[in-house]
């Protein structure tokens, strides 16, 4: 297995375990299991999308320029959904009040689990 077939798989395995916090999630303390697995899931994602645009023969060195450059050569459908994924993980390292960590917990619910599982699905292209 190459490095981005192992990348790829590892992400694979994140984002199932971040579902399965969302599902099981029933209290505070949950929330936060989730996020961390979210932001865990995050950086896995962002790592992959540099070593597959390494590959292909593109340079990104942070989490926005990867997601730009992906959203550019076609890698990711819609480009802005994963930036705001950026800001939720920024934002989530630094929660200080419940009402922020609710909104990150509904958006991750709601919209970044179901794209990154759609993502995972077409291995081809991420």
């Amino acid at each position: 297995m190459n490095e981005i077939e192992l990348s790829v798989n590892n992400f694979a395995r994140a984002v199932d375990k971040l579902t399965e916090g969302i599902n099981q999630a029933s209290s505070e303390l949950d929330r936060d299991g989730v996020l961390q697995r979210f932001e865990f899931s995050f950086e896995l994602f962002w790592k992959t999308l540099k070593l597959i645009l390494r590959f292909e023969g593109f340079d990104c060195q942070s989490p926005r320029n990867c997601i730009k450059e992906a959203f550019r050569h076609g890698y990711l459908a819609e480009g802005e959904i994963y930036l705001d994924m950026l800001e939720d993980r920024n934002l989530s390292s630094h929660i200080y009040d419940e009402q922020t960590s609710i909104d990150i917990f509904d958006r991750i619910k709601n919209t970044i689990q179901k794209n990154w599982c759609n993502q995972k699905n077409v291995s081809g292209n991420m």
